[in-house]
């Protein structure tokens, strides 16, 4: 989550419901994180809103194709890209928000793991 001000992107359109995480979840979520919706405008809340990220650490960004997330970290990763941040953003193709901890169901799991594994061992020896 990376912008609690509105859920009006194409990803929370298309995978509203069915496919795991649901929009109705995120509102949930976000009703009982926030004091008040519009605290989900201040960038504290929502990096995404950030007016400058500017000197941020690199960062790693993996999105699943299949959830109404996809939208907003994709968006972080290009924000943080055009901030001259180093930032790798990948999404996995046919993946639903938790896949990651799916490792016993799809490879792709083992993949994500794997590519973050690297990105630390990177970040630990410099070469990020």
């Amino acid at each position: 989550m990376t912008d609690l001000s509105s859920f009006d992107t194409p990803s929370y359109e298309e995978f509203a419901e069915g496919y795991f995480l649901t929009r109705r979840l995120m509102e949930f979520f976000r009703d009982h994180y926030l004091a008040s919706p519009k605290d989900g405008r201040n960038h504290h809340a929502s990096p995404l809103l950030a007016p400058d990220l500017r000197g941020l650490p690199p960062a790693l960004i993996i999105t699943a194709e299949c959830d109404p997330l996809r939208d907003e970290g994709e968006a972080y990763a290009k924000r943080l890209e055009e901030a001259g941040v180093p930032v790798t953003c990948t999404r996995y193709a046919g993946m639903i928000h938790p896949f990651f901890t799916m490792p016993a169901v799809t490879p792709r799991a083992l993949e994500a793991i794997e590519q973050i594994a690297l990105a630390i061992r990177g970040a630990q020896s410099g070469n990020l």
